[in-house]
């Protein structure tokens, strides 16, 4: 019989949240940290952009706010917004004592800027992001791993699964955890759990994200009691790379940032017909636009233009960009690149309080499974990695202070005695490619009440196949993921029927315009399924 594993904190993701969160706990605590494949595998490598941070003398919280609030479109919670931009300078600068490399300001011609180098994006009335060339969340990963590694407390459990959560309707208690490696399933005890990981952008047949996106830590905390809020808003990035060899290639915010433009084939620049701010407007409204000029002209693609960039400035700003379209053939610096949208971040998700805390004690979520109320209807580029360190940051803290000190020795086994070696495994990949595609074409960037009505139809017939699978054979890691993504996208569908507007994120042209008034999406568990109510703001 395998041993149950005990731990004060088990962490489970090990992105920028996970990372941060058990670098900041107390050493007398023992961590376990979990990842689904290595550490280095989640989104947090992957982000080219920046972090958005208060840094500029000309710049300001109040500013930072703002920018935030407008892109929020009305759902952001300004008090959120406000403890998280508060925080960004002690989160600069203790990133910079972990060993992160930013950008210096040692190539501006003037003293507009102080000691780093900050870029623009869409959203932002100033220059405040913070970056590493374009390998941003690599230069943070790295650093954070680094210093994980020499951490003797954190024990660092990789290609593990969390199948469920362990609670006695009270209190969390730990977990069940799948075994990738040797296909058993573990019993870890621990009186803190905190679930970092990551967002649903899987669900989408074309995505930006890798690919362990598939809304894990939602569906976990969702089947444990917990409110979501806000799935409806998934934000789509206007520039990934179309080519068949690229796969989900993401062209970074800061392209535009630093005056690329988008055209349609004919060279006929476009995004000014859409918004004054052009290329710098949200993401929401710049992937609404590049999908109605595809839609209108009949366009596999648009295309972005840098080459009012010199080859000197692209490499040194873009390498990670560079790179990738040079092994496609694309020279950036003399042609244009080709793109399109591709679902990018889960804006809502299991609701927490400051400090992280879900309904269920003892059970934190940080990060993009997270709905902090930071990012309302549309989240603002370059926000999100600061979200994750200043509530991990937060949730440290209140660990410190309110940890249970307990051990959970005598949690029930895993039975897998009644199920069986599956025979056709081909079902799951079946389901996860009609799953993916539904999504799609039904719940993508612009909707319809008949398009919803499709994709919940079909999401219910979809999700009976999957619990039935479940529930018949022995678990896998693909298994696991389609249970939890077919989940959390009958979530998302949910919230968005019930949406009577078009706000930030979501589109409905049935519903064209915008509400005066301002609601979040709260799903409340009832006997495994949900119950929506539709609130002013959603409360602890």
């Amino acid at each position: 019989m395998l041993e149950t594993k005990q731990f004060d904190v088990l962490i489970v993701g090990s992105g920028a949240a996970g990372l941060s969160l058990a670098l900041q706990l107390p050493d007398s605590l023992s961590i376990g940290l979990l990842s689904k494949a290595g550490v280095h595998s989640g989104s947090t490598a992957w982000a080219q952009g920046g972090m958005a941070a208060v840094l500029h003398e000309r710049d300001t919280v109040d500013s930072h706010v703002n920018d935030t609030l407008q892109a929020g479109a009305g759902l952001c919670h300004e008090d959120a917004v406000r403890f998280t931009v508060e925080q960004s300078t002690d989160v600069v600068n203790w990133l910079v004592d972990q060993g992160v490399d930013f950008d210096l300001r040692n190539d501006q011609p003037d003293d507009e800027f102080q000691e780093f180098h900050l870029t623009m994006e869409g959203g932002h009335s100033i220059r405040r992001i913070l970056h590493a060339a374009d390998q941003t969340g690599s230069a943070i990963s790295k650093a954070l791993n680094q210093r994980i590694a020499k951490c003797e407390n954190v024990e660092i459990l990789t290609d593990k699964c969390v199948v469920d959560l362990i609670s006695d309707g009270n209190r969390v208690q730990g977990a069940y955890v799948l075994n990738t490696t040797t296909g058993y399933v573990e019993t870890i005890g621990a009186a803190t759990v905190a679930l970092a990981t990551g967002g649903a952008s899987k669900a989408y047949l074309y995505t930006s994200n890798p690919d362990g996106a598939t809304g894990d830590g939602i569906a976990l905390a969702w089947r444990a009691g917990c409110r979501v809020a806000n799935l409806e808003f998934n934000q789509f990035h206007p520039t990934c790379l179309y080519d068949p060899k690229a796969r989900t290639f993401l062209l970074t915010e800061a392209l535009r940032g630093e005056g690329a433009t988008l055209h349609l084939p004919n060279g006929e620049r476009f995004m000014p017909r859409f918004d004054p701010r052009a290329e710098l407007a949200p993401r929401d409204i710049v992937a609404r636009a590049i999908d109605y000029e595809m839609k209108r002209l009949g366009l596999d693609c648009v295309y972005l233009d840098v080459t009012h960039k010199s080859r000197e400035e692209i490499e040194a700003h873009f390498p990670t960009v560079q790179a990738r379209c040079q092994a496609l053939g694309i020279d950036m610096a003399v042609e244009r690149i080709p793109v399109v949208p591709a679902a990018h971040y889960t804006c809502g998700g299991v609701i927490v309080d400051q400090f992280g805390a879900t309904d269920l004690p003892g059970l934190y979520v940080i990060g993009e499974t997270a709905c902090t109320g930071l990012h309302g209807a549309n989240r603002m580029a370059s926000n999100s990695l600061l979200e994750c360190f200043v509530y991990a940051l937060s949730a440290a803290k209140h660990i410190k202070n309110n940890r249970l000190q307990q051990k959970y020795n005598n949690l029930p086994r895993w039975d897998d005695s009644r199920v069986r070696v599956s025979d056709e495994a081909i079902v799951i990949k079946h389901s996860w490619q009609a799953l993916r595609r539904l999504m799609w074409d039904y719940v993508g960037i612009v909707r319809t009440n008949r398009r919803l009505k499709r994709a919940a139809n079909h999401l219910k017939v979809l999700e009976q196949e999957v619990d039935d699978y479940y529930s018949s054979f022995t678990i896998t890691k693909e298994l696991l993921e389609l249970r939890n993504l077919t989940l959390v996208s009958r979530l998302m569908v949910e919230c968005a029927r019930e949406r009577k507007e078009s706000r930030g994120l979501h589109y409905n042209s049935d519903y064209p315009d915008t509400l005066k008034a301002s609601a979040d999406s709260v799903l409340v568990p009832v006997n495994s399924r949900s119950q929506l109510t539709v609130l002013p703001r959603y409360s602890r």
